[in-house]
């Protein structure tokens, strides 16, 4: 057995499904040894996709998702999915190939010191000098991969050490027993939310991770305490319940700023800074904090708890209920800022003009997808609109990248999801500019048989961009760019492709394009004149209420 095939026999350990990656001269030990494994190698058309793939399936399961590359240029193309990985806090394992040991001292054909490389887009990482000691760090690199916060790691492999003979077994995997937060934390903080008159919730993605949602949502009904969520944190509270005030985080007012103008106490559960500044939505830090969440609060002059509150999440806010002792407030003036927000919501029902306005085509995706289907998307002014207007029954069924904010990630990120949900319909959302990114996964998709719909929201330009440059200068440049046929482009994959021409042809489109048993493109022209026209809204909001 050499050093590749122990390695393998670990992945295997760490129940790995899949490695998704590029074959190439310094990983060929590895591929050999896959050939006997009951891992899956999946074959991509760029390492960024490959690193994709394994961020959205570790962010979906919470088991760490494995991408593989060459050395050189395969490396540097990991990164951008590994580095996502990390601040999305999605657990990762990377694995690039590399020179032998007896060229690393001199100037080398495509080599780069990787480890010092991918060392600060990493919470470890580590090269393999000694073939014995692969069960070690194989092990190591699963633990803290998916120990809280979760992120990506990285493990180098040189050819002349993969090829050496090693010796030894895979390590026994430890259970991760559950941390409980302390009585005094617990305590301190039932006496804080009994007092607070006007209270508000804010929860985010590390309470997907731990699996939170029904105990947030006893925890609002039994304290009558308005929830909101972070881009990353949808679903946790359906957002048809009486408490939800749906998501915060764009980077200009809108309705929810005036819940928090008025609230006196934000209990965040499962927040994590890196999802939403704190200096956006407490600019002052006069809001007082209760943090809750699995690890301790980050430090920022805008967040500094009154009382934190570490362990388990889902038993932390069931001790603290029943501790509270708290007459009953009127939520009037959030229940009247929900009527507006539903106002506002179902204005586009209606809305027949083309361009589709982004407000009317997520309002229909809405409607057409089920609570369990899957939302993946991409980065640009889509995805603004997304986290605004698409709202969600479920954790984990709108998949928004809100800590590295990458574009090129909703193809890839695609295909992972529905190699974890097969069952479901899925659908990838995405700017014109994004598309082209990573549009050849799709044949990869095509070729492992993961059938799901992409939406392109096609403005031909930079949209997002453009929005800002509006913003600060009142014009734009350098933003806009031709695209090739997108019908035709799916077409000559292989696929199926549509073009809306009329904005009541979308729903019923898609619906037969989530029938189809291939992957399929739909060209979507979009009305992106709503930015500015929204951006004017919020410098009007009016908080009287």
């Amino acid at each position: 057995m050499n050093t590749a095939e122990l390695l393998i026999r670990c992945l295997e350990n760490e129940g790995v499904e899949y490695i998704f990656g590029v074959p190439g001269e310094e990983n060929l030990q590895v591929l050999q040894a896959l050939k006997h494994s009951s891992i899956q190698f999946i074959t991509t058309r760029h390492e960024q996709g490959a690193a994709f793939m394994a961020d959205v399936y570790g962010r979906l399961t919470g088991k760490a998702g494995v991408c593989l590359s060459t050395l050189g240029p395969g490396a540097t193309n990991l990164m951008t999915g590994v580095a996502d990985a990390n601040l999305d806090r999605a657990p990762l394992v990377a694995i690039t190939g590399q020179v032998g040991t007896d060229r690393m001292h001199i100037e080398s054909h495509q080599y780069l010191d990787l480890v010092a490389m991918f060392a600060p887009v990493t919470k470890w990482n580590t090269q393999i000098v000694r073939p014995d000691n692969t069960p070690e760090i194989v092990r190591k690199a699963f633990k803290i991969a998916q120990t809280e916060k979760p992120g990506a790691v990285h493990i180098d492999l040189p050819e002349n050490i993969a090829a050496m003979e090693a010796t030894g077994l895979p390590l026994r995997r430890d259970a991760q027993e559950k941390t409980y937060a302390s009585l005094h934390s617990i305590q301190q903080a039932a006496v804080a939310i009994s007092q607070a008159s006007n209270p508000m919730i804010l929860v985010g993605n590390g309470a997907i991770r731990a699996q939170a949602g029904d105990a947030i949502t006893a925890f609002a009904d039994e304290l009558n305490i308005p929830v909101s969520n972070t881009f990353m944190g949808k679903g946790l509270i359906s957002y048809r319940h009486p408490l939800a005030l749906w998501t915060l985080g764009l980077q200009q007012r809108d309705y929810i700023s005036c819940a928090i103008d008025r609230s006196d106490l934000v209990i965040a559960i499962g927040y994590d800074l890196v999802e939403y500044a704190p200096k956006r939505w407490n600019p002052e830090g006069r809001i007082p904090i209760i943090h809750v969440g699995l690890t301790p609060a980050e430090i920022d002059s805008s967040y500094i708890p009154k009382v934190e509150v570490v362990g388990d999440i889902a038993d932390s806010l069931y001790e603290i209920l029943k501790r509270v002792k708290r007459p009953e407030q009127s939520v009037s003036h959030f229940k009247a800022l929900q009527e507006e927000m539903q106002a506002d919501y179902d204005l586009y029902a209606d809305s027949f003009s083309f361009p589709i306005k982004p407000q009317k085509l997520l309002y229909d995706l809405r409607q057409v997808l089920g609570p369990d289907d899957i939302l993946l998307s991409d980065v640009g002014a889509h995805k603004m609109w997304i986290a605004r207007n698409y709202h969600c029954d479920r954790p984990n069924t709108c998949i928004i990248s809100n800590g590295f904010a990458s574009m090129g990630i909703a193809i890839p990120g695609a295909i992972a999801a529905k190699l974890v949900h097969p069952s479901r319909k899925i659908v990838a959302a995405t700017g014109d500019g994004g598309f082209m990114m990573n549009c050849q996964e799709l044949e990869t998709a095509l070729r492992v048989g993961t059938a799901f719909v992409t939406v392109i929201f096609n403005d031909g330009g930079y949209g997002l961009i453009e929005w800002k440059q509006q913003i600060h200068y009142g014009e734009s440049s350098f933003i806009k760019f031709n695209n090739p046929d997108f019908v035709k482009f799916a077409e000559s994959m292989g696929l199926k492709g549509y073009r809306i021409e009329a904005t009541e042809d979308f729903v019923p489109t898609l619906k037969e394009a989530l029938e189809q048993d291939v992957p399929v493109v739909i060209d979507c022209p979009i009305d992106y004149r709503e930015n500015l026209i929204f951006s004017q809204k919020t410098q009007e909001l009016s908080c009287a209420i």
